[in-house]
């Protein structure tokens, strides 16, 4: 397996991690300041238009980009592909953090907050928006479940252990059960608005569409923040087992394309494909720039074995899926004007601050990726009995002087020349 090591640095925070934190605090002030003075003073919300830049964004889309967590903890513990270990943790904190700024993000999207409890008490069965909160809602103590050894293991604490460790398959199985169900739920949302959305993105098979898609975003996540956590947090990176992730993207993007166009003319809208001025633009500017392209691209071996074009080609795949979250919601959504305001744009940098800085200082002071446990360490032949991420005592640790040697050998500059 090809593994790309930086050499060890200071553990002073630098200035990106002062600027998240800035970010952080600035968002959460603008939160509070809502909650306070409510969504008219802070918003450019209406009574025609009660959705906006949070649930485009921090809901649709920040739960969606978070579906890698899933994916991966599936194909190591149900598929049993356990090469694919290195990078289980790391993703599961990211779909972790996703759910869980999501869910925060509901709270001051509501017109009252202090009422969100009321969902677990007063049950409309027949409403999908109840599906996807609850799911939600598991899903994400799922996931605070599944990442919970990095805690356990600071603090040592190995009675919590073996009990994460004897439920870890049930834990994983739920979650891919409720993944498939609220990723698909949220493109339920509006199959219920049928003249408000545009034909040109208006289909009866919408939840499957969202499930693909959020799928297709969610392994594109992980090649984007594995490389982040090289350039930015001095980790290893699996170079080869981004290769891999990279070579599924094209088959998932490419049933997202096939039944996309497909239902366009079975159902006829495909006379809107070139009739209905900026919104078609729109519909080919997002169809060919961040689905056929990122095809073409990952599709090329060469491609595949550098990191940095790797990274680039999984941001079109994540932008392309913005892009379709905001042209269904907004964008080519029929309902009152609407334009964000300064404090809606800011408390959705804010809450991608703050995922930002609880990953960057989780992945210095816990376990989340595999070489801080134990220097260096490899899976074990069977992840039968282990929780998520959880290092096996039986685990195979490299020497303190083989890993300085291997990391003088590979500094950020040797790294950067390989990818000429």
């Amino acid at each position: 397996m090809t593994t790309i090591l930086h050499k060890k640095t200071s553990q002073t925070f630098g200035a990106g991690t002062l600027v998240l934190a800035f970010l952080s605090l600035l968002g959460l002030i603008l939160v509070v300041y809502r909650w306070i003075v409510g969504l008219g003073v802070t918003t450019g919300l209406s009574d025609g238009r009660g959705w906006g830049l949070w649930i485009s964004f921090d809901v649709l889309f920040g739960i969606a980009i978070a579906s890698g967590a899933f994916c991966i903890a599936g194909v190591v513990y149900i598929l049993r592909l356990k090469e694919f270990y290195p990078i289980l943790r790391p993703t599961v904190l990211t779909g972790f953090l996703g759910y869980a700024l999501a869910a925060f993000a509901i709270s001051f999207d509501l017109g009252f907050p202090q009422r969100i409890y009321y969902m677990i008490f007063n049950w409309n069965i027949h409403s999908p928006l109840f599906e996807v909160g609850w799911c939600v809602m598991i899903y994400a103590t799922v996931l605070a479940l599944e990442i919970s050894p990095i805690v356990f293991e600071r603090f040592n604490m190995k009675a919590p252990m073996r009990i994460i460790r004897a439920i870890t398959i049930p834990l994983v199985i739920l979650g891919i059960v409720l993944s498939t169900m609220h990723q698909s739920s949220l493109g339920t949302l509006f199959l219920l608005m049928p003249h408000r959305v545009h034909p040109l993105w208006y289909s009866p098979i919408m939840p499957v569409l969202f499930f693909v898609s959020a799928i297709g975003a969610g392994l594109a996540m992980v090649i984007v923040e594995s490389t982040w956590s090289y350039f930015g947090l001095k980790h290893k990176l699996e170079v080869k087992l981004l290769g891999k992730i990279a070579r599924a993207i094209p088959i998932v993007l490419g049933i997202f394309l096939v039944l996309r166009m497909v239902d366009l003319f079975i159902s006829g809208d495909g006379v809107f494909l070139f009739s209905e001025g900026y919104l078609s633009v729109l519909f080919w500017f997002e169809t060919l720039i961040f689905t056929i392209l990122p095809i073409i691209l990952f599709s090329i071996p060469s491609v595949r074995r550098k990191p940095m074009q790797m990274f680039s080609v999984a941001l079109l795949v994540i932008a392309g899926l913005l892009i379709n979250r905001f042209n269904i919601s907004l964008v080519a959504f029929s309902a009152g004007a609407y334009a964000p305001t300064w404090q809606e744009l800011f408390v959705s940098i804010g809450m991608v601050a703050i995922g930002a800085l609880v990953f960057t200082l989780a992945s210095r002071y816990l376990a989340v990726f595999p070489h801080h446990s134990e220097e260096n360490v490899t899976m074990q032949n069977s992840t039968d009995s282990y929780a998520v991420g959880e290092l096996n005592p039986a685990m195979v640790a490299q020497s303190p002087t083989k890993t300085q040697q291997i990391e003088g050998k590979h500094t950020k500059e040797s790294y950067i020349s390989s990818l000429e």
